[in-house]
Order: C-alpha cells, then structure tokens, then sequence
C-alpha cells in the first residue's frame, strides 16, 4: 500500500485551520435560521388553498422534489403542503 503524503505547508494549514473553524459556525447560523421561523399555528396554517392563494404558488414557498410533495416556508416552520396556505402567503405579482 502506497500512500502520498503531502508537506503540510503555511498556506494548507491555513486553509484547514480556516476550515474547520467555519464548520460549526455555518451550523450555528442554521440552527439560527430554523429557529426564527413562525409556528404554523401563529401563521395559521391550513393544508387546504385559501381560494386561488396556495403555497405552490407563494414567494415564500421552497418546493420539495417533486411538485406534489411537501417542501418548506421561508417563514413558517416545518413541513408544508404545496396545497397549503396561511397568513404569510405573498403572490408574485
């Protein structure tokens, strides 16, 4: 078994030491992010449209992978129907 070892120079030291202290700070900034979003029942949320006013259809809305399933709210926490609706729905135009 042959291994390749590269000298550890200045600059790859640098870089790893940059990287690792990056880590847990983007995973803090996530925690973050999840944790600033509105509950469903603050929102009030409901799994059915509000008329032509669906998620779907919302600025807010991050579809899942595929078009009916669920995907995730810029604001509201959790799992959301794309035939959902709420308080925070904002259309396009």
């Amino acid at each position: 078994m042959s291994y390749r070892y590269k000298k550890l120079t200045r600059r790859r030291f640098i870089k790893f030491t940059v990287f690792g202290a990056t880590i847990p700070f983007l995973g803090g900034v996530i925690d973050e992010v999840e944790a600033s979003k509105a509950s469903k029942a603050v929102m009030k949320y409901q799994g059915s449209p509000n008329g032509n006013e669906k998620c779907s259809n919302c600025i807010q809305f991050i579809p899942g992978k595929k078009s009916q399933a669920n995907g995730k709210c810029k604001v509201v926490e959790g799992s959301i129907s794309p035939q959902g609706w709420c308080t925070a729905y904002a259309s396009e135009s």
